[in-house]
């Protein structure tokens, strides 16, 4: 069997990574208690301290329980986490000594970053933390005309006078520094994001200092892996695509590349009361499967209410995924795009996993008692169905019936189904190959 493309070499260590494929985004801040977007700040042009008077004295997250939301986690497959420690609206989760816009400020009076991530890491989940480069509410955060609430102040030349970004960008290394020495070992910092211009008035390597952060990371933590949102191309490990589903799988200069996809269960990231768009089981496990068959991993995120709860919303998803991974993982875990020689049937998706030398067929529409698989010809040597164990017959030199033209060709591998479809979200063929 032809070896695939392997992504290029990563400087943080993605060995864990490309094998475990699913991991949850916690969104959550004091915009949860806005409930609807976690950019409400920008959207709804609410000045850093009307945002700070109305949603920093009031956030408690009185029924936070970390080991509940790790063991939903975990109970949905997912093998690694990333919070957002701080989002756009510059409000910390965790005890930093560089601000009081922080937990243990609130109602809640407590470093809320640091039982999280021991819960999780309870559970055998890795840890990675998100880290917004953008904060509306720091006093030396250049203003520009783009992103923030103060966005289209008149005043706004008037009020940079008094803004130094070198001093935003200092600020902004000594809390990574304070993430990346506090919190034990982590193995994603997930950076959002660079939003550079031409003519210069956006944000990017140069007003973040991207060179010295890097530098910084490395030197505290050469494992961790970082995403592409630096504004600097040669320190990527993984590119991140957001609320997008990729033809294919992802190159850059015409070489693949360790990717992650980053969704929604709908629309926002943060909690969002009145929001409808929800995606449903289906549709998530089919967005799973078909991001690990471009060789890419899963990150769902979950946006937790003010009080500190996943809502009903959330946990019927997690749980309906977790009912699938139960008996399907496999077709998940350790595999990634199958060879470039097996055509993928009609109405299915392909994973495979190299080290096992199994294929995995994922039927999203199923066929009435027979597929097809060009290219499969004496490559089988047994067939079953995932869920169950229970084998797949299969007819490799035509079949009666089937030879008719264009239903069988020489290289075509035939599978006999049962007429009744599997009671699973999507049922998986399992192939052990030669």
């Amino acid at each position: 069997m032809a070896d695939t493309l392997r992504p290029r070499k990563t400087m943080g260590d993605s060995s864990w990574f490309i094998h475990d494929r699913f991991g949850m985004l916690i969104t959550w801040g004091l915009y949860a208690q806005a409930a609807r977007h976690e950019w409400v700040m920008h959207h709804e042009k609410i000045s850093p301290a009307e945002y700070e008077q109305r949603y920093f004295s009031r956030f408690d997250p009185d029924l936070y329980n970390p080991a509940h939301w790790a063991a939903a986690a975990a109970r949905a497959g997912m093998k690694y986490l990333v919070v957002t420690t701080k989002h756009h609206e510059g409000f910390c989760l965790w005890d930093s000594q560089l601000t009081d816009y922080k937990g243990p400020r609130t109602a809640a009076r407590r470093d809320l970053l640091k039982p999280m991530v021991a819960a999780f890491r309870r559970e055998n989940l890795r840890v990675g933390l998100y880290y917004s480069l953008l904060d509306w509410h720091h006093p030396q955060f250049v203003l520009d005309r783009h992103l923030g609430p103060l966005r289209d102040h008149p005043d706004r030349d008037k009020l940079n006078q008094s803004r130094d970004q070198a001093k935003y960008a200092a600020y902004l290394r000594g809390q990574v520094k304070e993430l990346l020495t506090h919190y034990g070992h982590v193995d994603v910092l997930w950076f959002d994001y660079s939003y550079p211009k031409p003519d210069g008035s956006g944000k990017g390597r140069v007003d973040w200092q991207s060179e010295k952060l890097y530098k910084l990371v490395r030197q505290l933590q050469p494992h961790v892996l970082l995403n592409n949102r630096l504004d600097l191309p040669t320190a990527t490990d993984f590119e991140t695509p957001e609320q997008v589903v990729p033809r294919q799988r992802l190159t850059v200069d015409g070489r693949p590349v360790v990717w992650e996809a980053c969704h929604t269960f709908s629309g926002s990231w943060g909690y969002h009361r009145d929001e409808t768009s929800w995606k449903t089981v289906e549709q998530l496990v089919q967005l799973l499967i078909d991001t690990v068959s471009k060789d890419g991993n899963l990150l769902l995120n979950v946006g937790p209410t003010a009080r500190g709860t996943f809502d009903d919303r959330t946990m019927d998803r997690l749980n309906g995924i977790g009912q699938w991974m139960d008996v399907h993982g496999r077709s998940i875990y350790g595999c990634g795009m199958a060879p470039v020689e097996f055509p993928t049937p009609s109405d299915c998706r392909l994973t495979y996993n190299a080290a096992k030398k199994r294929m995995y067929v994922h039927v999203l529409a199923w066929p009435f008692r027979h597929l097809h698989l060009d290219g499969f010809k004496n490559r089988v040597e047994y067939a079953q169905l995932l869920n169950d164990g229970s084998e797949i017959r299969f007819h490799q030199d035509g079949h009666q019936g089937l030879n008719f033209k264009g239903l069988a060709t020489p290289e075509t591998l035939t599978l006999e189904l049962p007429v009744q479809r599997p009671q699973v979200t999507v049922p998986v063929l399992e192939l052990f190959m030669k």
